[in-house]
Formats: C-alpha cells, structure tokens, sequence
C-alpha cells in the first residue's frame, strides 16, 4: 500500500488492518500487541487512516487536538494538521518544561500519571482527546479529566484502533468516542 501523494480513497479496513504488525505476547504472554509503527510508515495507509479519522470532525468547532504521548502525539499531530487545529500535548510524568497539571490513574498492571501544561488550553476550548488506540480508556480518560480540569470542554475521543473486548469505552465519560478500526 505504500505510496506518496494523495490518499487513495477507497482504502478499506481491512487494508488497513493488513499494515498493521500484531506482535504475539507481547508486552508479556497472552497479550497480542497492535503495533501501528507500520502504518505511520505506510504514507498511504497512514494518510487514509487520518483522513478518515478526520471525518466526523470537519466543519465542526473545534479548537485543538489533544495527543496523548507517546503514539498519540504522532496521530494527534496529523489530525491537528488536517483539521487545521492546534495540538495540545499530554505527556508522561516528567517530560513539560513549565507549569503543569497532572493526572494519575490505574493501569492493568500498575499505576501512571499524565500531564499538560496548566496554559495549553483555554477556558471554554473545545478539544478532541486523541490516541493512536483506545484499550482499556484509563490513559483517555484521564486526559479527560485533566483537560476538563483545566477548562476544556471534551468534545469526543478519537482512536485509530479499538480493541473492543477490552471495554475501554465504559471508562470513557458519556462524550462521544470514535474509532477508524475495531477488534472484536
């Protein structure tokens, strides 16, 4: 699939789910791992993805992307770019420079904590949460949280993947979710 200039428009999901590198047992047994590093590679496969990520939002008021780190940046970034939005950068504990606000939360195997810088957004914003894939909805949620903390309005979430067996949206508030590519 791999090519340059415009998307190809009829790229299908099962195209896209081609590109995408599942790891067996990865990070520990019994763990199929998504990899999506192989259709960021893809320039076809990546444009289509993010072209039809940016569907539903076209048109609408909005006022930036969220990425959350570390493969969300990189679907935040092009979203942000095709929507013609900013993009404000969730990232892990320790990584903002300036003053920030932060969020933890439980993972299935322990805990994380997320942050933003306490400018990033404006009161009264509407802001997109995007990742690269929606699990289990704790890292989501909690940019969420974070974002609403500081005086965001969470118009949805956005994911290129949903593992849909892990039932991430029940940990998602009531606010819209949309996913290009599910797994059941």
């Amino acid at each position: 699939m791999e090519g340059r200039g415009s998307v190809k428009r009829d790229v299908t999901d099962q195209d896209l789910k081609r590109v995408i590198r599942e790891v067996p047992d990865y990070p520990r047994p019994g763990i199929n791992f998504y990899d999506l590093t192989t259709l960021f590679r893809d320039a076809t496969a990546f444009r289509a993805a993010t072209v039809r990520l940016a569907a539903p939002y076209r048109g609408g008021r909005l006022d930036a992307v969220a990425g959350i780190e570390a493969r969300g940046l990189i679907v935040g970034a092009a979203l942000a770019y095709e929507l013609g939005v900013g993009l404000v950068t969730v990232r892990k504990q320790g990584k903002l420079p300036s003053r920030k606000q932060s969020q933890s939360y439980d993972l299935e195997y322990g805990k994380a904590t997320i942050e933003v810088h306490s400018d990033a957004v404006e009161d009264g914003q509407s802001v997109l949460v995007v990742d690269d894939l929606l699990a289990t909805g704790g890292t989501a949620a909690a940019a969420g949280s974070l974002l609403g903390r500081l005086g965001a309005r969470v118009v949805g979430y956005a994911f290129l993947v949903e593992l849909q067996f892990l039932d991430g949206r029940s940990c998602i508030d009531h606010t819209e979710i949309f996913s290009v590519l599910q797994y059941e």
